[in-house]
């Protein structure tokens, strides 16, 4: 197992007095309950009511504030970093809590439950990400949804400085996917079954990986901007993941994307998230930036080739513009509360994404099936390969197995407003 990265931003809870400012905003005075340590990042909101450990350690909330509407947060602690039989962490999305910032209303310093293992203060903390109570979540959450996703800052135990607003860091001007995928390749097998798929890591949540690999698929997980059309034969199947950020930054992704279409046109495929946008990308169509993103548990989205209505789990600021796919796409699932796009399906070919989450954590399963779905197009595809290929085998090798990885390789938890600083001047400098 490789070694987790230390947590060199860790810090003992504080409890000073802390600010929460909107770039060109309004400021909000707050207690500080997490890190003693000032952060900068883009200001959204969730609806959730529940789940605050599975949304902090999803990957695709690298270099974001994440301000909570429900009330009252924190009351059930945080639980442990058990790992279930195939390795992958129970309660958690990622090893480590991936939010730049955490704002509430209110916090339970005291919580009760019986995974729970820390509260958390403690546990943002321990991970070096500032947090803020005692705030108006709802004129916050109203601000943003007037003015869209903003920059925004937590300082802790200072005054407002408005000379300092230069020090407000943009995350989407950075590619947070390299960020949080694996910089190596990892496995993680599957004892019920004899498929295996590839999957590119743009910052997979545990629960995709059970969800393959609890319907019979062993995963072998690849760098984001790993060379997939280069090794997809020896695959039943292709996964590209959720992730952060701008999907325009990951042309090399789009660009092997592109390539494995054309090379293997019946090979199925699916992404979710960012890796539906990439998906998209690679079929020729764009994608937006919306006003100020879907996140929420109970989001409603219309299956366009069953008329079925389900309530989904959304996590994205960003969708694809439908009006620009290619013909031989359509698109699948539309959100019913602003009309965007949840979803593209090719018209003859096993290929489809989705933008919601299928595998939730948190959230309801009402669209889990698509998983059932894409393995059935897999078997369907092993079926064929098999009547032109007798000999042919995908079952990873045990060599394979032995040698790589079973958890992600080289991710470094999140990074203060410091190192963000740095990198965006790192950012500038290249587009000089």
């Amino acid at each position: 197992m490789p070694p987790v990265p230390p947590r060199t931003r860790a810090t003992p809870v504080s409890h000073d007095r802390a600010t929460f400012t909107i770039r060109d905003g309004p400021v909000f005075n707050g207690k500080s309950f997490g890190a003693k340590t000032n952060i900068s990042g883009e200001a959204v909101f969730t609806t959730s009511l529940v789940g605050y450990p599975e949304s902090l350690t999803d990957p695709s909330y690298r270099g974001q504030i994440l301000v909570f509407t429900q009330p009252l947060i924190g009351n059930y602690g945080v639980p442990s970093t058990t790992r279930d039989e195939n390795g992958l962490l129970r309660y958690f999305e990622s090893p480590n809590l991936q939010a730049a910032g955490v704002v509430v209303a209110d916090v339970a310093e005291k919580y009760s439950h019986w995974t729970a293992v820390m509260s958390l203060s403690e546990w943002c903390a321990q991970e070096g990400v500032p947090a803020i109570s005692g705030v108006d979540t709802r004129a916050i959450v109203t601000y943003l949804r007037e003015q869209g996703s903003s920059l925004a800052r937590i300082t802790i135990g200072e005054e407002y400085d408005a000379d300092q607003d230069e020090a407000f860091v943009d995350p989407e001007q950075i590619n947070l996917v390299r960020k949080v995928s694996t910089k190596a390749p990892f496995h993680v097998s599957s004892s019920t079954g004899d498929t295996h798929v590839a999957l590119l890591d743009c910052g997979v949540k545990e629960n995709i990986l059970r969800s393959l690999v609890g319907r019979g698929a062993s995963v072998t997980c690849f760098p984001y901007d790993y060379p997939i059309h280069k090794v997809a034969h020896h695959f039943d199947g292709v996964f590209i993941s959720n992730g952060p950020g701008d999907p325009t930054h990951c042309q090399d992704t789009v660009y092997h994307l592109r390539r494995l279409m054309e090379s293997s046109p019946a090979l199925p495929i699916m992404g979710i998230c960012l890796g539906h946008q990439l998906l998209g990308l690679a079929a020729g169509a764009r994608t937006i930036k919306l006003k100020y993103g879907n996140r929420a548990h109970n989001i409603p989205a219309l299956d366009l080739t069953t008329g079925r209505c389900h309530i989904t789990s959304q996590n994205h600021g960003y969708a694809v513009d439908t009006s620009t796919l290619p013909s031989d796409w359509k698109e699948y699932f539309v959100n019913l509360n602003d009309s965007s796009n949840e979803g593209i399906i090719h018209k003859t070919r096993p290929i489809f994404g989705t933008q919601f989450h299928p595998e939730a954590r948190g959230g309801p399963l009402d669209s889990s099936y698509l998983f059932d779905a894409y393995l059935e197009s897999i078997q369907k595809y092993k079926r064929t390969q098999a009547t032109f290929q007798p000999t042919r085998d995908s079952k990873p090798s045990p060599l394979l197995v032995d040698l790589l990885a079973k958890e992600r390789v080289g991710v470094t938890p999140t990074t203060g407003m410091e190192n963000m600083l740095r990198e965006q001047a790192a950012v500038a400098v290249a587009a000089a």
